[in-house]
């Protein structure tokens, strides 16, 4: 990490990956108003059903995320390699991995249980 005249510059690879559960990690940046996320997810890991008020953006680089939204869960996308997925604000969501999945998941604002590390609906 560097400061250039107030701006940060990141490495992927040289940021430590945090380990959320034993199928689940994640690497994190933030800023002010949002927050850029790398996260790991091994093949049959379930992101149990939550909501938020960070609007999100996921974007699959690797891997697969079969996804189950609204509060009924009966909206189901699987989103793949290359392709986004743009989640509003307080929209119920869940995931599961089809594939070992790496994503970059985009919130506004930032994350307040990421960082402060009370999701706990991840850590089971």
């Amino acid at each position: 990490m560097s400061d250039l005249a107030g701006c940060t510059f990141y490495r992927w690879n040289d940021m430590p990956k945090e380990k959320v559960s034993d199928q689940l990690s994640r690497r994190l940046v933030t800023g002010e108003r949002m927050m850029l996320a790398h996260v790991y997810i091994k093949k049959g890991c379930i992101v149990p059903k939550h909501q938020h008020e960070n609007e999100q953006l996921t974007y699959i680089l690797e891997g697969a995320l079969k996804f189950f939204l609204g509060p009924d869960g009966k909206n189901v996308i699987t989103v793949s390699a290359g392709e986004v997925l743009h989640i509003p604000s307080n929209v119920w969501h869940e995931a599961h991995a089809v594939e070992d999945t790496l994503d970059v998941d985009v919130f506004s604002p930032p994350r307040q249980d990421w960082l402060n590390k009370t999701d706990a609906y991840l850590r089971k």
